[in-house]
């Protein structure tokens, strides 16, 4: 082993034993299910704030984010206001009642949330239904991040993709499984830091590089298609508007994301959830702005003919010091494990809480939920192995999907409608079965197919996939206003 690839080694396993010397710490606060699921709504500021940031911006925008800015140049900006948007609307419209509601009736999931209203046995099919979804979805989320963690170890080190997989998913499951949600967000919230360290530290190195403004800007201009500089991307404005909308769709996605609003519903007080709202817009603020500009100035220092998502660590090879490479590297593990550690843990309670199992074994409710877990993680690793994609786009198809399942049913509890068990339900279904859907029409090959389905697959293939992202809230949110009809609260 070289000497640059050694001193990456040591940095990269110090930064595991620290990980896992907070699940140790965690595993000490860890005693009912309240607290391995939302840490016994404890969270402060700092905590819940980073968490969620990090836990958001996970390898797809280090890697994702930034290979489609550097693949398609500025109209690729416009996904930026509609991410800083879905934070606004998560941690200020959302979290006061996610955090009251939480409180006052014991809950501990977003499922809970949702059919709060429902009856027993509505209840009971809703919780089913939504754990369905929320497996099915999540497993698709964990092996994107496995395969980023997969793609580091190999670039770095040369390691077997089995290897490297194994590597990564046992770490995240060692701390997970020890501390739960005290584990979780405080292990998040270290490598929110050091994720912001690194979107600051690469694309600075970057761009002084590249010449500043006006040598990228001189190299984009020579070296680069039309459409590139283009802020519509060489779209007409109906095409823009409705690529815009389907990017705008990725932040509105935020609003249906059980692993991201457990932080609302963990966070202690009203104070702390202001303050955590500044703390991760600002993070999210540096973090976009530092991804476009290491694209942009990527795209002027090698050219076009890269694949987007290795850009982040051919830049680090080429412009940092071994050491610094070292850190960059464990910051694409830290994106990758601050989500993979969250989505874990919701889907464990989804299928430990809200299917009931804890009932099964009165007495062992977290022993089932790390055993639940170690099933997930185990699925998530052949789905790595054996189905290659993007992480971009596992990413954004379970990260749609839910959203579509659970933004809307969150939206209108918020805005104090009731709707009932039958509508919540079927919002559900419709939201998560058009979202897949639109997805499965645009994996049809063209020319494949004729009449209403080639119609559809057009559709479905418009830039920024609107269909896919956004109209599946509408028959979700009209069925569920259908369904609260006299039924809206006064409070």
């Amino acid at each position: 082993m070289s000497q640059e690839n050694l001193l990456v080694l040591v940095t990269l396993l110090a930064y595991k034993l620290v990980l896992v010397g907070v699940g140790f710490w965690a595993s000490r606060r860890t005693h009912s299910e309240s607290d391995f699921f939302i840490a016994g709504q404890g969270l402060g500021a700092w905590v819940a704030g980073l968490s969620y940031a990090a836990s958001t911006s996970s390898a797809w925008v280090l890697l994702g984010f930034s290979g489609f800015v550097y693949a398609s140049g500025l109209s690729a900006l416009w996904m930026v206001p509609g991410i800083w948007g879905g934070y606004a609307a998560v941690w200020l419209f959302f979290g006061r009642r996610l955090r009251e509601e939480t409180a006052e009736r014991g809950h501990v999931t977003l499922t809970d949330f949702a059919a709060a209203g429902a009856n027993e046995n509505m209840k009971r099919l809703i919780a089913i239904t939504a754990s369905l979804f929320i497996v099915f979805c999540f497993v698709f989320y964990i092996a994107a991040q496995f395969g980023a963690a997969a793609s580091a170890f190999e670039t770095q080190f040369a390691l077997p993709a089995t290897e490297a997989v194994l590597l990564g998913a046992g770490v995240v499951l060692l701390y997970a499984i020890l501390g739960g949600f005290w584990a979780v967000s405080v292990t998040d919230m270290l490598q929110g830091f050091l994720m912001l360290l690194v979107a600051v530290l690469l694309p600075a190195f970057a761009f002084y590089s590249a010449g500043g403004v006006s040598g990228i800007s001189a190299a984009l201009a020579n070296n680069t298609p039309p459409d590139y500089l283009d802020p519509m991307g060489g779209m007409g404005l109906f095409l823009f508007l409705g690529f815009v909308l389907g990017l705008w769709g990725v932040g509105i996605g935020a609003m249906g994301q059980p692993h991201l609003l457990a932080r609302l519903m963990a966070v202690k007080d009203e104070a702390s959830r202001k303050r955590g709202f500044l703390i991760a817009t600002g993070w999210a603020v540096l973090v976009y702005i530092g991804m476009a500009t290491m694209a942009l100035s990527g795209r002027a220092l090698l050219g076009g003919g890269l694949n987007g998502e290795a850009l982040f660590y051919q830049l680090a090879n080429d412009l940092l010091p071994p050491i610094l490479a070292g850190i960059v590297i464990a910051a694409i593990l830290s994106a990758i494990m601050s989500t993979v550690d969250s989505i874990l843990l919701s889907a464990s309670a989804a299928v430990s809480h809200d299917m009931r199992l804890v009932k099964v074994w009165p007495g062992h409710e977290v022993l089932i939920s790390r055993l639940t877990m170690v099933a997930i993680t185990a699925i998530a690793i052949w789905m790595t192995l054996v189905l290659p994609a993007t992480i971009f786009d596992r990413v954004l198809f379970a990260w749609a999907a839910l959203g579509a399942a659970f933004g809307p049913i969150v939206v209108m509890r918020v805005l104090r409608f009731e709707p009932a068990g039958w509508a919540v339900l079927s919002a559900m279904i419709a939201g998560f079965g058009l979202t897949v859907a639109f997805n499965a029409l645009g994996q049809v090959p063209e020319g494949s197919a004729g009449g209403v389905l080639a119609a559809l697959r057009g559709l479905a293939v418009l830039p920024g996939d609107p269909f896919e992202r956004v109209f599946p809230w509408v028959p979700a949110l009209l069925l569920l206003w259908l369904g609260s009809t006299g039924r809206r609260a006064n409070n």
